[in-house]
């Protein structure tokens, strides 16, 4: 970057930013090293907490973890003992924000002490002389596929700074607030297909959660925010996890670029094999004489209504290599009398552009209203709940939106954009279904590059191996008068089968061509007056191809 004020992004400046510095190595080699020899881990803080304590934990419900970490009396092993408590200090100052005393935090991180971490801008001491966390510093692993993790590690273990969350503070968050690991941006991680790629890009990265994904699949990844404080957040916990990532703190920007800017401003004119975003794509009321620092910069994007989601679905594909794919979360209004579908379709009238839409939530405005109000505490101010509550159902109603849905969005520029119309797909999946989804929508894609690709009636099919049938009957009758595959995988869709569908799949063992198993099914069920064969094939044909497609059938090996 050039412009001077990014400089801050780099760790130069951070009292103007209020967020870590990122350049000072040895500190941060030294906090690194005492976190890891604390077991401030996934499993150490886990195994620390026990089941119930974590788990309330999870849901941002501080009281049992609160208890679980209460100084006690020495009643075992000393050196256990004191492994124990050192472990709680920690956990104590930065998961629940409990201010702890110096000598405390010393003792537990003795290589950077409390005059390290106050010099990186982790903690502060308060008005009582304790030290007390000035943003949250906090454990993250994972796990990932061997064959898509370019950097050979199978995971990593991290850790991740960001603001103080609503659960952790009084008040109402500041409008800068730079967010933490939430379930929106596990639900990206989790849904991203992983693949290898040269050029990712990371648009909106807030406190960098899939750069750190990213790193692990791409060759380079570019990281964009229009907020200066994520920049500087991400800056940090890359350079805390410089070695988990495989970085070099010396050469950081051969393997990451940090851009400042909005949407995709920063990377004008450059494509990438990947875009992954959770953008600021929540629905807010916008106000006459409103200046974005009146609105919380992760999560508003100063359009009115869902634009910001309608913005990017239409500009994504220009920074897309050819074959290159982008998932993001979003939001979209529904107005009255109309289907879900019908605001993500128009985004994406005569783009040429591949989508795959999947809508895991439908809400209504005052729900809606309810959640961002509690998500950013402003409940805690009934003035202010009062006013902005009414402010969202105005806004909602100046466009007959009568609900509000949210889901997941899968873009790919196809290789050849003169092969025909792209296809596109709306799903409605409501229902808890498996993770990593991943995996499973990368399926998805390569079952329909192979229907494409192929010619289907000369195919050999079998049942996948997930997938189970069930028959339903009334008593007495002679034949069930429901049949169903059901997906125990995946996404793990329910379909309902007709009488030669169902025998078509019974007999998909391999062996038989489509063509020849359609045929004998014709030749079986046909034969009346009334019989349209040609009707029958057909439409038999496109059943099947909907089952190759969702997963239930696949090519034989």
């Amino acid at each position: 970057m050039t412009d001077p004020a990014t400089s801050a992004v780099f760790g130069t400046a951070p009292t103007t930013l209020d967020a870590p510095r990122s350049d000072l190595p040895g500190l941060l080699t030294a906090l690194a090293d005492d976190l890891r020899n604390v077991g401030y881990t996934v499993d150490g803080v886990a195994g620390l907490l026990g089941e119930s304590a974590h788990s309330a934990l999870a849901r941002d419900q501080l009281i049992p973890a609160l208890i679980v970490t209460e100084p006690a009396d020495s009643a075992g092993d000393p050196a256990t003992d004191r492994a124990k408590a050192a472990l709680a200090v920690v956990v104590r100052l930065w998961l629940l924000a409990v201010p702890q005393t110096e000598g405390d935090v010393d003792a537990a991180l003795p290589r950077i002490r409390t005059a390290g971490l106050m010099e990186l801008g982790l903690v502060e001491k308060n008005d009582g002389g304790a030290v007390a966390a000035k943003v949250d510093l906090r454990p993250y692993g994972w796990e990932c596929d061997s064959g898509a993790d370019n950097s050979g590690s199978g995971g990593a273990e991290l850790w991740v700074s960001s603001d103080l969350a609503a659960h952790q503070q009084p008040g109402v968050l500041r409008h800068d607030h730079v967010l933490g690991i939430g379930q929106a941006s596990t639900t990206l991680v989790q849904t991203t297909i992983r693949r290898h790629s040269k050029r990712a890009l990371d648009l909106g990265t807030g406190c960098g959660i899939q750069t750190f994904h990213l790193l692990h699949h791409s060759e380079h990844v570019t990281a964009t925010d229009i907020s200066e404080r994520a920049l500087a957040f991400t800056r940090f916990n890359l350079m805390l996890n410089a070695e988990a990532l495989h970085l070099d703190p010396a050469d950081l920007e051969s393997r990451v670029s940090l851009r400042l800017g909005s949407l995709l401003e920063p990377v004008a004119g450059e494509t990438f094999d990947l875009v992954v975003s959770n953008p600021p794509f929540v629905i807010t009321p916008r106000s006459v004489g409103e200046h974005s620092s009146d609105q919380f910069t992760y999560r508003d994007g100063g359009l009115p209504g869902d634009d910001i989601v309608a913005n990017l679905v239409r500009t994504l594909p220009d920074v897309l290599a050819p074959g290159g794919t982008a998932q993001m979360l979003g939001n979209w209004e529904i107005p009255a009398g109309s289907g879900w579908s019908e605001r993500p379709t128009s985004w994406l009238a005569g783009s040429g552009t591949e989508a795959w839409f999947i809508q895991r939530e439908q809400v209504s405005p005052e729900l809606y209203a309810e959640t961002w109000l509690q998500d950013a505490s402003e409940g805690r101010d009934r003035k202010l709940y009062r006013d902005a509550y009414a402010a969202y159902l105005e806004d909602f109603a100046s466009r007959n939106v009568e609900a509000i849905g949210f889901g997941m969005i899968w873009l790919r520029r196809p290789e050849d954009p003169r092969s025909g119309a792209a296809p596109t797909r709306f799903e409605e999946i409501t229902y808890p279904i498996e993770q990593p989804i991943g995996p499973h929508l990368a399926a998805a894609v390569e079952r329909a590059d192979w229907l494409d690709a192929h010619e289907l009636s000369e195919a050999h099919l079998v049942v996948a191996e997930d997938v189970t049938e069930e028959r339903h009957q009334r008593p007495g009758a002679e034949h069930p008068g429901v049949i169903l595959l059901r997906q125990g995988a995946g996404l793990r869709r329910t379909n309902l089968l007709s009488t030669e569908l169902a025998g078509f799949v019974s007999a998909c063992d391999g062996e038989l061509s489509v063509r020849q198993l359609i045929g004998a099914l014709a030749a079986l069920l046909g034969g009346g007056d009334d019989f349209d064969d040609g009707a029958f094939r057909t439409g038999l044909l496109s059943d099947v191809g909907n089952l190759v497609r969702d997963g239930f059938l696949l090519p034989a090996a």
